[in-house]
């Protein structure tokens, strides 16, 4: 079969619509907060407090005299208040007194584990990368430039939290979701049902966002639901909901990480060494997919983006120290990614500053053996007017003192665009996406306690906030690649270079929030 010259296309790279916009537009479209089914229970679950506590005792009087509350039952993830109804399922749970066992709890704080990591850094670590002497290089290098950046704990916050529907029938079970990983989901629920996964039937709905968190290796919210359904003997349909505060509160975060680089500069400002060492728990061990992603003691996923810098660096070291930490952690929208880039592409910026060399200059010069890179950064700094003079108010701070985005040229390199449309709608939410992790979300841990509980105090990307983008696609014949995350990592890296040229301060402790306060680690 001859495939069809590109000239044939009558599709392929042209901007058609999708087919549920419309629905997603008018209210139409079916999430699982949305579905129900004749006589549908929900169910919430009280959770420890810290991660790692199990439930010790329970006291369910008071929560079973609220009107609607029909089962309180106890399940591995803590204690399931079901009810006719949501606000009836929550009354309850607030009725509910739960003693908790936290011998197994972890207690550490999020600067308890900065200060560890810290160390850590200062110390060889397993080698992700090794090419050349990259030690012996700094040492003999002319100028030596290092610096340490912290990166926190951060949630998905999907603005649909995280829900499952599970009814056990005669013959089986059906499993309703807005799952990414729906197979491993119809794994768990068998399981635990005790049923082949022939048997359970998943009707996949849509999710009001994901970045990560319905793809969790235990199928944890559809495991809940099916847990919560045995429980209560089978006999009725069960939704279990959680809400916003348990869904920040509730862990699968990315994994709070610290960075060390060191590199050295020799007399004509090219980089002769690269030093980069990586502390952070890997998201996949423990996991189905540890065997394909951990390799020789290192998480792919931890180091990607550091061990694959496509910089011609003549001498590089990257190292990883895994730790240990009672934190749930998972792939967060673009995965190592979210701060290998941010590392990597500030420090290089501190290099081209100290070697006094445009850091597009640069770049160019490192990637001359990389032509789809190289091809990519020319889009970008073509588009954007680099080098000539900015019109006045594209670059501003907000009165809080946080630079504010006016506009964003972003450039992008997907293969073949199938859809250019939808590859522009992901630039566009993937940079917003991006922006408020830069800017100001964050999770810290006191005591091992979570002390932020709703987008009052996580606060995602609001809409006055969203600057202007502009997204030019590369010309490609090549193979067609995902666009959903690689807007996301190049935003906060970017950000932080602007407000170095505007103000001359560099963050390397994000949030950028953390400017205010007298914490944050600048230079």
């Amino acid at each position: 079969m001859r495939l069809k010259d590109p000239s044939e296309f009558k599709l392929v790279g042209k901007r058609v619509p999708r087919v549920d916009q419309t629905p997603k537009t008018d209210g139409s479209a079916k999430f699982t907060m949305d579905f129900a089914l004749p006589g549908l229970l929900t169910a919430l679950i009280a959770r420890p407090p810290r991660f790692g506590a199990t439930v010790k005792s329970f006291d369910a009087t008071a929560a079973r005299r609220i009107k609607g509350v029909t089962h309180v039952v106890q399940v591995p993830a803590g204690v399931a208040v079901v009810a006719s109804g949501f606000w009836a399922a929550r009354k309850g749970r607030e009725a509910l007194r739960v003693t908790w066992d936290e011998s197994r709890a972890e207690t550490r704080g999020s600067e308890e584990l900065y200060a560890a990591y810290r160390a850590l850094a200062t110390r060889p670590g397993r080698p992700a990368r090794r090419e050349g002497d990259a030690g012996g290089a700094i040492r003999g290098a002319a100028k030596v430039i290092e610096a340490v950046y912290e990166f926190p704990y951060l949630a998905h916050a999907p603005m649909e939290p995280l829900d499952a529907i599970v009814r056990v029938t005669a013959d089986g079970c059906d499993l309703w979701a807005g799952s990414q990983v729906p197979t491993i989901d119809q794994q768990a629920v068998a399981r635990i049902l005790g049923l082949p996964p022939a048997r359970v039937q998943i009707h996949t709905l849509l999710a009001g966002g994901s970045f990560g968190r319905r793809a969790t290796p235990n199928a944890d919210v559809a495991s809940e639901a099916a847990a919560v359904a045995k429980a209560m003997g089978g006999d009725k349909p069960v939704k279990v909901v959680w809400t916003r505060e348990d869904d920040i509160q509730g862990g699968r975060y990315r994994p709070l990480y610290v960075h060390r680089l060191r590199a050295g500069l020799d007399r004509r400002g090219n980089i002769v060494g690269w030093e980069h060492r990586i502390v952070g728990q890997s998201i996949v061990k423990g996991t189905p997919f540890e065997a394909g992603l951990v390799k020789n003691g290192i998480d792919v996923t931890s180091v990607e983006g550091a061990s694959t810098l496509p910089y011609a660096v003549p001498n590089i070291t990257v190292e990883l120290h895994t730790t240990e930490v009672g934190v749930p952690v998972l792939w967060w929208r673009s995965v190592g990614s979210t701060h290998t880039a941010f590392s990597t592409e500030t420090f290089l910026d501190e290099l081209a500053h100290a070697a006094r060399r445009d850091p597009l200059e640069m770049r160019r010069a490192l990637l001359a053996k990389h032509p789809r890179h190289l091809a990519v950064v020319n889009l970008a700094a073509d588009k954007a007017g680099w080098g000539q003079s900015l019109p006045a108010g594209e670059v501003s701070r907000r009165p809080d003192g946080l630079p504010k985005v006016e506009r964003v040229v972003c450039a992008v390199d997907c293969g073949t665009a199938i859809n250019p449309d939808v590859v522009q709608s992901q630039m566009e939410g993937g940079i917003g996406f991006g922006l408020a992790g830069a800017l100001w979300s964050e999770i810290t841990l006191v005591r091992g306690r979570v002390q932020q509980r709703n987008f009052d105090s996580y606060r995602p990307l609001r809409i006055q906030d969203m600057p202007a983008v502009e997204v030019h696609i590369v010309p490609s014949g090549a193979v067609p690649t995902g666009v959903g995350e690689p807007g996301v990592p190049p935003i906060a890296p970017a950000v932080a270079n602007a407000l170095f040229e505007l103000t001359g301060q560099r963050v390397r402790r994000l949030p950028f929030a953390r400017l205010a306060s007298a914490g944050t680690r600048t230079a």
